[in-house]
């Protein structure tokens, strides 16, 4: 799709990615045969690699010799010889699985793929939903990124939350619409073997954007038996994926495809259209494995952006219709990645290395003829990279001061070559220039993490992180090019208590961050309004401190209760959709945490999480402190019956009315969600039935309170809530076929 009438700009960038795609894919695959025959130690006495490679994650949770006790698991049980402890001894399918003496935090926790995928999901995003307390919405076209919610944050498309997938990072740095644009579209959630998730800034592996947390899906090295999936569903969604592994040599490939097209309940369709590629070959076995990933995504969509509340009010739209017919995106993916990992009798080590290309064309369009009367207030936001990353991992069981302990190095870098722009358009053509950049953005980081067994119930982990910041920015207005560079040191402990009768007490505080956009730190001049503005810092200071019990002492019930505070140095962004820096002062949020997964009995397993938090602007005067968009609490709850053949799911969320302005006089309206999932199996074949807002709610997904104008109005504007509202009830048929 072409967004511009009078340029082919967009779909020149697309074939041109897809061709330097082709070039990285040559380069690594030729760079990953010499550098495994360099590292993979040899032995005369060590077995020849299997034939097979390790069982699924799903089924076995192996993953590789590097996956033995992460640094962010920290497992601690003894072993009679003391070799790292492999997650063959911690297989996580479900919630509800014991964390009790593996987790450093109470705030930690892994989803297992049984539980992902008897969820009712509406987008492919909302896998991360499986985070306790995390919602993930859409205030546009389905092809954008996520809005996201966690721990009093509007995370907007990301920033303050980390995100990878398959090890590599979707956050995207100085983004053309957003600081950690996290767009999870390229995602097939049939392949999602596990979330690992960590909130808080207590943990070493915890880089850049996940001062709120992160998250890290995890995909299958192989299917159990090759499948076909057909959805359909109304408002024109429809969906296929199918799937399949192979023996190749020594190893196992494993490919996926989907295709997907969605219009919703929108009076002028969404006409969403993705496209997923998923191709990954893996060798080895527990102790030595070597693993090749590619992934290819391409969407187009349009957009019904969210409205003003008045013109549903005055029955000018009702609320699934727009007011400028401009708005539309697309969107492309391709990466390639690769792993390997290696291990002896007390060490576990990982080397991975990838490359990928993405690039955004979106045209939007939310305050209308408030700033350009005669043309409109339509903007063009593009962004095209290419990003090139490595990490390695080590760990390695040892002794201090006669205690069992282990500990943990890590390196990685990541470097961005960004072209982004913004541009004013009528009728998609551009007009205007507001800024165009070119960004060459590098990231360093490095940690360690030592956790010792001093008692049977007393451990501790303490961390210490290294990062820095480079950037050159090149700008259209010279005054606003510069280079930036900057450095933080993130020390960190937590400390554990117990376990007694299956219950233990955690405490831990550490420093994090997250970075400002590149182009925040170089400005001084404001591209819209010709003024002198201040640049911002590179890196932002986060403190956090956590206290939390974690008990699984009643059978079949992990429950966990947190309370925790986070401040920030500041939440100072770069606002894509202005072209400048927004100071927003430091912040606090003092909050408390209660998560539940529970197996009943073999046929019903049942989850309840709350959350419920304090954030205010601590720099602000009375009455101005508080933060928008952050919602203040949060509750999901879920209940699963399996008795073969039969699955049946339902799961409620809900968040309470959230403040829209500083001083709290407007309030978001609150949010109930409910949906359900059954399926039936006969033999081979599944039939599934997967409904959403089934109690057909007039909610909204999000809300934001600004300043739009529309033909006839004051020519300063109208402040108002401007929604977009959660889609009318539907459902989506599912057939599935196993072979």
């Amino acid at each position: 799709m072409n967004l511009s009438t009078t340029s082919d700009a967009p779909t020149i960038r697309r074939y041109r990615r897809r061709l330097q795609i082709l070039a990285l894919a040559s380069t690594l695959l030729l760079a990953s045969d010499s550098t495994r025959a360099e590292n993979e130690p040899q032995t005369e006495n060590e077995p020849e690699a299997a034939a097979d490679p390790p069982p699924d994650a799903a089924e076995s949770s192996v993953d590789g010799a590097a996956d033995a006790v992460p640094a962010d698991d920290q497992s601690l049980v003894d072993s009679d010889d003391d070799r790292p402890t492999f997650r063959e001894e911690v297989e996580i399918r479900e919630r509800v699985d014991d964390l009790v003496g593996i987790a450093a935090t109470s705030s930690q926790g892994v989803t297992g793929r049984l539980a992902i995928q008897a969820r009712p999901i509406q987008r492919a995003g909302e896998v991360v939903e499986t985070v306790p307390g995390m919602i993930a919405t859409q205030h546009s076209g389905d092809g954008k990124a996520n809005q996201y919610f966690v721990r009093g944050f509007n995370l907007d498309h990301g920033t303050d939350f980390r995100l990878t997938v398959a090890g590599l990072p979707v956050n995207m740095p100085s983004h053309g619409h957003g600081q950690g644009y996290a767009d999870l579209n390229f995602l097939i959630p049939e392949l999602v073997s596990r979330v690992r998730f960590a909130k808080g800034t207590a943990l070493a592996e915890g880089g850049d954007f996940s001062a709120a947390g992160r998250a890290d899906i995890e995909l299958v090295n192989s299917l159990p038996e090759g499948f076909v999936e057909l959805e359909l569903g109304g408002y024109g969604y429809q969906r296929v994926v199918v799937g399949e592994s192979f023996t190749l040599g020594q190893g196992q490939l494993t490919a996926a495809l989907e295709a997907h097209g969605n219009d919703g309940p929108w009076r002028r369709g969404n006409n969403f259209e993705r496209f997923n590629g998923f191709l990954r070959y893996t060798q080895g076995d527990a102790l030595r494995s070597w693993t090749l990933t590619a992934m290819g995504y391409d969407g187009s969509w349009l957009s019904t952006d969210q409205v003003p509340q008045r013109t549903i009010d005055s029955g000018l739209i009702d609320r699934f219709d727009l007011i400028d017919p401009g708005p539309r995106g697309d969107s492309s993916r391709f990466s390639l990645s690769s792993d390997w990992r290696w291990g002896g009798e007390r060490s576990a080590t990982s080397l991975s290395a990838y490359a990928l290309t993405y690039d955004l064309d979106l045209i939007s369009n939310f305050t209308y003829q408030l700033e350009n009367p005669e043309r409109g207030d339509q903007f063009e936001q593009v962004d095209e990279r290419t990003v090139f990353g490595a990490a390695l991992r080590h760990h390695r069981v040892a002794t201090v001061f006669g205690k069992r302990a282990e500990w943990s190095v890590g390196a990685e870098a990541r470097f961005d070559d960004i072209d982004n722009g913004l541009f004013r358009t009528q009728n998609l053509e551009r007009f205007e220039t507001v800024r165009a950049d070119t960004i060459e953005q590098l990231g360093l980081g490095a940690f360690g993490e030592l956790a010792v067994a001093w008692a049977d119930t007393f451990r501790t982990t303490f961390g210490l992180r290294v990062d820095t910041f480079d950037a050159r920015v090149e700008s259209d207005l010279s005054a606003n090019s510069g280079r930036q560079d900057d450095l933080l040191t993130s020390p960190k402990l937590a400390l554990v208590l117990g376990p007694w009768n299956h219950t233990e007490v955690f405490a831990s505080a550490g420093y994090g961050f997250h970075s400002n956009d590149a182009r925040g730190t170089t400005i001084q001049i404001d591209p819209t309004t010709g003024e002198a503005v201040q640049p911002v810092e590179p890196l932002v200071r986060a403190k956090g401190y956590e206290i939390g019990l974690r008990t699984s002492a009643l059978q079949g019930l992990q429950s966990t209760v947190t309370v925790y505070r986070l401040d920030l140095d500041s939440e100072l962004v770069f606002v894509g959709d202005g072209g400048a820096t927004e100071v927003s002062g430091r912040s606090r949020r003092i909050g408390l945490e209660w998560t539940n997964a529970w197996q009943v009995n073999p046929a019903w397993t049942v989850e309840l999480d709350a959350a419920w938090v304090d954030a205010e602007l601590v720099d602000e005067p009375a009455g101005q402190r508080e933060i928008p968009g952050a919602v203040d609490s949060v509750l999901s709850a879920g209940v699963v019956w399996r008795k073969s053949p039969w699955q049946v799911t339902a799961r409620l969320r809900a968040f309470d009315g959230y403040p829209l302005t500083e001083d709290g006089t407007v309030e978001a309206s609150a949010f109930i969600g409910l949906g359900a999932r059954l399926e039936r199996t006969f033999g081979r074949w599944t039939l599934s039935l997967a409904a959403f807002n089934l109690l057909d709610r007039k909610d909204n997904d999000v809300e934001y309170f600004y300043a739009s104008r529309l033909p006839g109005e004051p020519a300063e504007g109208i402040e108002d809530i401007h929604l977009h509202p959660v889609e009318r009830p539907n459902v989506r048929l599912g057939i599935d076929f196993r072979f």
